[in-house]
């Protein structure tokens, strides 16, 4: 094979693949302006906004591509956090935090990396087991059984004294365990993975379930399955970002992984669009750009005598209902982008008789 072969395939490659390859760019140069201007406070919400990427694509890539609305996703994220928290503390730190603490889970200890890949395997594991006959049911009756799914799994989270300090606050540590380029680069991996997932042979299967499930299972698409296969890689990621999230907030309790953290990442794919992966990316920086304004916003105001207690709940849920009602594809309009879409904006229009 030729050079002039090679360099064809490889232009077709990155044009064909220009999505992803912007999205990076775009992720990289944030993240490089928030490191120039080293102000804790916006390293601090960039960290935070990159792990709630890696939230939202492990939920946009079920529910983007099956068109499931999984409530019980934010449960197996807490799973993750728990499960990745208690495997890299040491003993000592567990007799503290957790007195009660089983002892043969006292006497785990692993490095972070692998307590991760743990957190992410057993969330994965837990999916695999209940997610069969719930990957059954479509429509309004398996919306309601994710739901209850969720109050299922948060209940033992909030409850499970021996394992999760109950009610009270789970304190991993004094200062965060990951740092700014770790999580960068682990939210632009997942970013990556969640769009070569969509173009994969799983994710059009899944995607033709979503279109028409009967007509996907008359072309031999087991729909079952793909949404099995789908649902648990979806939770092992959503377990990753939980990891991610507990080393880096270092104190929690199972609510901080349930409906108000899961109404945010739903505004932010609703908002995006969830049947792409650029959508959801912008729909993440536009909400996470107005609820930091927002905050900003309401001390300013009541220290005028204005209580702005909440606004910014009110707001994001007011423009979820606007986007459902004018635009439920989205910002993006279920596109991705491309070089095409910049193209178009430069194109210069014809004249109408020329």
């Amino acid at each position: 094979m030729d050079t002039s072969t090679l360099l064809s395939r490889a232009g077709k490659w990155l044009y064909d693949n220009a999505t992803i390859i912007i999205l990076c760019v775009i992720l990289l140069l944030f993240g490089a302006f928030f490191w120039w201007l080293n102000n804790p406070a916006l390293e601090h919400l960039f960290i935070t906004t990159c792990i709630t990427l890696i939230f939202v694509m492990g939920l946009q890539l079920f529910m983007g591509n099956s068109g499931i609305l999984a409530w019980s996703y934010i449960g197996f994220v807490g799973i993750g956090a728990f499960t990745s928290a208690i495997c890299s503390m040491t003993p000592q730190l567990k007799e503290l935090s957790v007195p009660i603490m089983y002892p043969w889970l006292q006497q785990i200890h692993m490095p972070l990396p692998l307590a991760l890949l743990v957190g992410s395997l057993f969330a994965a594991a837990i999916a695999a087991i209940v997610a069969w006959p719930i990957m059954r049911l479509s429509g309004a009756v398996g919306v309601i059984t994710h739901f209850a799914l969720l109050i299922v799994i948060n209940v033992l989270l909030v409850q499970w004294a021996q394992v999760t300090n109950g009610p009270r606050n789970f304190t991993v540590g004094m200062k965060p365990e990951v740092g700014f380029w770790a999580v960068l680069l682990s939210a632009m991996a997942i970013m990556i993975f969640t769009y070569f997932f969509k173009q994969s042979s799983l994710g059009l299967r899944l995607r033709a379930s979503r279109d028409d499930r009967f007509s996907a299972s008359t072309s031999g698409v087991n729909v079952v399955m793909v949404r099995y296969l789908a649902f648990i890689i979806s939770c092992a990621i959503g377990a990753f970002g939980g990891g991610l999230m507990a080393h880096f907030i270092m104190d929690f309790t199972g609510h901080t992984f349930y409906m108000g953290e899961f109404f945010v990442i739903l505004s932010m794919i609703v908002i995006g669009g969830p049947m792409s992966v650029s959508g959801v990316f912008f729909g993440l920086i536009l909400v996470a750009a107005g609820r930091y304004g927002l905050r900003q916003f309401e001390p300013f105001m009541t220290s005028y005598g204005f209580n702005m207690t909440g606004t910014t709940e009110i707001l994001l849920s007011i423009l979820m209902i606007l986007f459902l009602f004018w635009k439920a594809s989205g910002i993006s309009g279920g596109q991705e982008l491309s070089l095409n879409t910049f193209t178009k904006w430069f194109k210069p229009k014809e004249k109408i008789g020329a």
